[in-house]
């Protein structure tokens, strides 16, 4: 069994006393792609992925390979200039780096003006245009503002992305899929209350689904309340395998298909 974690943040302080360790468990678990996102520390984090990716990890590239994305966080709008955008148009090229993001807005905890966050949120859309880069979205209570700006800069380009931890229920797993868009599901989908989002992930049709952890945030059932880290991307894969009458071996292989899909030339 393979699996594919598309949505960790390795770079978080959370791992700095064992990151190896963690990658190491990560290959024994069968997981064997990791996309590394910053930790949502600001413009200068934007390198975060990209550092984690170029490093050699235990089991070598065959075992554990390591992709990166490069986005501003709707928390860390308000950091962001002309320069953040400069600097990461410099950094789409990198061979490891595979999209845009973690990208879009987030009107529950406010940390950046909401006008701030749309105008980011446009802005590095256009750059991921331009460099025909997939886009990875982050959407929290804000689902009409995101639709709207997707709608009017990315819905036409046919380049696709992930909807990164999907929260929302099947009305908007339909609506996403329907702009090209590929659903990844985390722990949440585990927790008893989350009716709604597993709902959706029974919706979305199979060739756009994706598994991925969110480290160090939100573990599955029955890690829930630990560090999460990517070796638990199979407590989340073994669950929606269950919801979806599909077995594990299946569902991963089909779900690491996915990714390989989405990002071919870096998956070859």
């Amino acid at each position: 069994m393979t699996l594919v974690d598309s949505h960790c943040h390795l770079d978080d302080p959370q791992f700095d006393a064992d990151r190896e360790a963690v990658i190491g468990r990560a290959a024994a678990a069968g997981v064997t792609t990791l996309l590394a996102l910053g930790s949502g520390s600001g413009s200068p984090g934007l390198e975060a992925g990209i550092r984690l990716a170029d490093q050699d990890w235990p089991g070598g590239p065959s075992h554990c390979t390591i992709l990166a994305a490069v986005g501003v966080h709707p928390h860390d709008a308000r950091h962001a200039d002309a320069g953040t955008w400069t600097r990461m148009e410099q950094l789409l090229p990198h061979p490891k780096v595979v999209a845009v993001g973690e990208i879009g807005l987030d009107y529950h905890y406010d940390n950046s003006p909401r006008d701030r966050q749309r105008q980011a949120f446009a802005e590095q859309m256009a750059i991921a245009r331009q460099a025909r880069k997939p886009i990875i979205i982050h959407t929290r209570e804000a689902w009409e503002d995101t639709w709207r700006l997707l709608e009017e800069h990315w819905a036409h380009t046919g380049l696709g992305g992930i909807m990164h931890c999907f929260s929302g229920g099947p009305e908007e797993a339909r609506r996403a899929v329907g702009m090209g868009f590929h659903l990844a599901f985390g722990g949440v989908v585990t927790y008893p209350k989350a009716n709604r989002v597993r709902e959706a992930a029974l919706v979305t049709p199979r060739p756009r689904l994706l598994i991925e952890t969110d480290a160090p945030y939100l573990a599955p059932v029955p890690l829930r309340g630990k560090r999460n880290e990517p070796a638990f991307a199979v407590e989340t894969a073994r669950r929606l395998a269950e919801l979806r009458g599909e077995s594990l071996e299946d569902f991963a292989a089909a779900t690491s298909a996915n990714f390989r899909h989405l990002f071919p030339a870096a998956c070859k």
